[in-house]
């Protein structure tokens, strides 16, 4: 059961997990079932001081209660600071979903990486690869072990291949060990700081295409010789024909003309706002299509992307 609306949750528990990470145990203010999810899913979190933010749940699935881990951001906007300096038990906020864009796809064997708070998305594929008894290894990598979320879950794997790597003891995670050489029916899943999702994906560049799954916590820098200028976008439904120009936004544009599409964070990443393409191609500038859904033209996120086509036809 997929959520598509917002619903109300209340605060079960918060508890401090690392130096700068609470996680936080919500449940359905009335006491009914949540919605199911699988590993890689997220939620959106509706704050009252009305900022949204997207949480991965790491919690164990067919819990009475979700979990998520919130890191502290200084330089945020807001969001992780209400969390850990006004959020209090039994308060009750909006959520919505769980949507899955980091799902675990099924495969002979797994290398997980992870970097700090990017260990969230990831410790539900840990239980998922060994239910479905393929061998994984994990590299989790953070500023100092203090800081490092989870540790004593992650511990628990027992003789599992993990790798723990405090950059503060071992220095940077050496990737070349793991991904220089490709491994036949593995799959990476990759969670964390921008500069390391770049580190491997240059380190993978050598693997099999769709080996690597990743997700990142926020936009990658806009590739500026990508095609520019206006297009059109044709609403099929309505039969509406609409410019979006040089310097709009497809998705605002489709707002002002009275079309509102759900979306959430307005930068690529959460793929809320996704649409149908159904004829056209399609300028993708998100970081959350992989590289068969691009080449599909059939799917874009209109709070980033544009068209490479003179137009695009939308399932609107």
């Amino acid at each position: 059961m997929i959520a598509t609306t917002a619903f109300e949750v209340k605060v079960r528990s918060i508890s401090r997990s690392s130096d700068g990470v609470v996680a936080v145990e919500l449940c359905h203010v009335n006491d009914a079932p949540l919605p199911g999810w699988a590993a890689g899913s997220h939620i959106d979190l509706l704050l009252p001081n009305g900022l949204t933010r997207q949480y991965s749940l790491c919690g164990e699935q067919g819990d009475a209660a979700w979990r998520i881990a919130v890191l502290r951001e200084p330089a945020g906007r807001g969001g992780s600071a209400y969390i850990h300096d006004v959020l209090r038990p039994g308060d009750v906020l909006s959520a919505a979903g769980p949507r899955n864009n980091f799902a675990l796809v099924d495969a002979q064997s797994y290398l997980f990486i992870a970097g700090g708070i990017g260990i969230t998305p990831i410790l539900p594929m840990l239980k998922e690869a060994s239910a479905r008894q393929r061998p994984w290894t994990l590299i989790y990598g953070g500023r100092t072990r203090r800081s490092m979320a989870f540790l004593d879950e992650v511990r628990a794997h027992g003789s599992a291949d993990v790798h723990i790597m405090p950059q503060d003891e071992v220095g940077l995670i050496d990737l070349d060990r793991h991904l220089a050489v490709p491994q036949r029916g593995s799959l990476i899943y990759c969670c964390g700081p921008g500069p390391l999702i770049d580190a491997v994906e240059s380190a993978s560049r050598s693997w099999p295409s769709g080996s690597l799954h990743r997700e990142r916590f926020g936009p990658k820098p806009v590739d500026q010789t990508l095609v520019e200028g206006s297009f059109e976008i044709e609403l099929a439904l309505s039969g509406s024909v609409l410019t979006v120009g040089e310097d709009d936004s497809l998705l605002e544009v489709l707002e002002e003309a009275g079309y509102p599409v759900t979306n959430s964070c307005r930068a690529g990443i959460c793929g809320t706002c996704l649409l149908k393409v159904l004829r056209g191609e399609c300028d993708h500038r998100d970081d959350l299509l992989d590289d068969e859904q691009r080449a599909s033209n059939t799917m874009i996120l209109p709070c980033v992307s544009r068209a490479k086509s003179k137009r695009l036809v939308l399932e609107l």
